[in-house]
């Protein structure tokens, strides 16, 4: 039977809406992995004709930090994912059980971007189409924790709209310790996460919170083992304390052990870790839990939901991510081109920050900002 409308012109050859080729992604570190793998049913049965896109972060010998070019491999992963009619859900990860992202790659900041602030700024271009990219990719986003997620790896961790992570994770910022801010979206996503007062410490301090206080404090969705015993059993990450909420009146879940309790823990840690006998499948297990709970929705009416959370965040984002830049660009000059290059030379000088009393005390002596001002706060070459 001939339709009402036949008389109207139609075109009905799919249209190719991807923006970018293969270019930026590899399998060799350091560089960006995109791969479409099958979307799965609980039984594990694969679900024909629809897939689950994974981007990660390979470069495990820097702790997954980012190169110039797999900060390109990650856009083009979420905006690929974006527009891929295929795709249900995007994941988020890293390479290893060390860490997910510990931020920018701290060699290419000291050798090449400090002291050149407008190459430092249009690399922080870059940085912000990354941010941009998660916050509008047209697909559920999960950051899958695998490691340590720290200073910009934190704050893309954030733009992400779940996260779920290995319980031997940490979670915190570097910059005002390594010559940074973390401005590239933590000063702006971690109030909405965390209490002002935390996301104030968090964000300054430096400090290094455990997966499972993050979970207390609902910046995560779950803290899940990935470690076994030696007869087989999961265990939770013993440096941990996760077996008791409040002791002499203070919480103490979440927080880590001290003594030589934590130093046993921390040693048999490191051991597995070392011989590779982790294993990420209960992690794996509620990445797919979470997918096919976002595969049986309607796409539209979940999107515009996601969308409508994205939108707190991305309101401060937004509002501050180009000022921001400029600052960062600027601060190459003298902060960042030391707390930089004292992390880039700890081999050579033994230490990985500055004198920060000495620059203090040069400071409040109206010191010049010379090239003899930085040697004198910089660690000194050690004799071979």
């Amino acid at each position: 039977m001939a339709g009402l409308l036949d008389w109207m012109p139609r075109e009905h050859e799919m249209k190719d809406h991807s923006r970018h080729s293969t270019q930026w992604w590899g399998t060799d570190a350091p560089c960006t992995v995109y791969e479409k793998r099958p979307l799965k049913d609980p039984k594990g049965n694969v679900v024909p004709g629809l897939y689950v896109a994974w981007i990660r972060l390979n470069n495990p010998a820097q702790f997954n930090s980012y190169t110039t070019d797999m900060v390109k491999g990650v856009i083009a992963g979420f905006e690929n994912s974006s527009t891929d009619r295929e795709v249900v859900a995007t994941v988020f990860t890293g390479t290893g059980a060390n860490a997910f992202c510990t931020g920018g790659n701290t060699k290419e900041y000291s050798e090449y971007y400090s002291m050149r602030p407008e190459e430092y700024g249009s690399y922080m271009e870059l940085f912000n189409n990354m941010v941009d990219s998660i916050l509008m990719c047209k697909k559920p986003v999960i950051c899958r924790v695998n490691g340590m997620r720290v200073a910009g790896g934190q704050e893309i961790g954030l733009a992400c709209d779940i996260a779920v992570s290995s319980d031997l994770a940490i979670y915190g910022q570097a910059g005002p310790r390594h010559g940074s801010a973390p401005v590239g979206g933590s000063s702006d996503f971690l109030p909405w996460f965390l209490s002002a007062e935390d996301a104030m410490w968090n964000c300054v301090s430096c400090e290094m919170w455990s997966a499972y206080k993050m979970k207390a404090k609902n910046l995560i969705s779950k803290a899940i083992p990935v470690l076994k015993d030696d007869n087989g059993v999961w265990v939770r990450n013993p440096q941990v304390i996760t077996d008791t909420f409040v002791k002499d009146g203070e919480i103490v879940y979440g927080e880590n052990k001290a003594g030589q309790e934590g130093k046993d823990a921390r040693g048999w840690v490191a051991d597995k870790i070392k011989k590779g006998e982790y294993d990420f499948s209960l992690l794996d297990a509620e990445v797919d839990r979470i997918v096919w709970v976002f595969a049986n929705l309607f796409p539209g009416c979940l999107m515009k939901s996601i969308d409508g959370i994205r939108q707190k965040k991305k309101s401060f984002w937004d509002a501050m991510k180009n000022d921001h830049r400029y600052w960062l660009a600027t601060n190459m000059m003298g902060e960042a081109f030391l707390g930089f290059g004292a992390f880039n030379t700890k081999k050579i000088t033994g230490a990985d920050t500055i004198d920060f009393i000495k620059n203090r005390q040069l400071i409040a002596q109206g010191a010049l900002n010379s090239e003899a001002y930085m040697a004198d706060v910089l660690g000194k070459p050690q004799a071979k």
